[in-house]
C-alpha cells in the first residue's frame, strides 16, 4: 500500500472513531445548564465581591499607613 494510500485510510478510520466518540456523549438539558449558568454568575458576582471589598480595604490601610504628602 502506498504512503497516500494509507494516511488516507489513517484519516478516514480516525473521523470513524472520532464519530463513535460523539456519539458517546450525553449532552445536559436546558434545566440543567441554566442551572449550572446561573451558579457560575452567582459565583462570579460573589467572588467579585470579596475581591472588591479585600481591594478597598488594602487602599484604605495602605492609605492610612503612606499618607499621600
Amino acid at each position: 500500500m502506498s504512503e497516500a494510500a494509507s494516511e488516507k485510510k489513517e484519516k478516514k478510520s480516525w473521523f470513524k472513531g472520532l464519530k463513535s466518540e460523539f456519539k458517546k456523549i450525553i449532552w445536559p438539558d436546558k434545566q440543567t445548564v441554566a442551572r449550572q449558568t446561573t451558579t457560575v454568575v452567582v459565583a462570579s458576582v460573589i467572588l467579585g465581591i470579596i475581591i472588591l471589598v479585600v481591594d478597598y480595604l488594602l487602599n484604605f490601610g495602605f492609605g492610612f499607613i503612606f499618607p499621600a504628602s
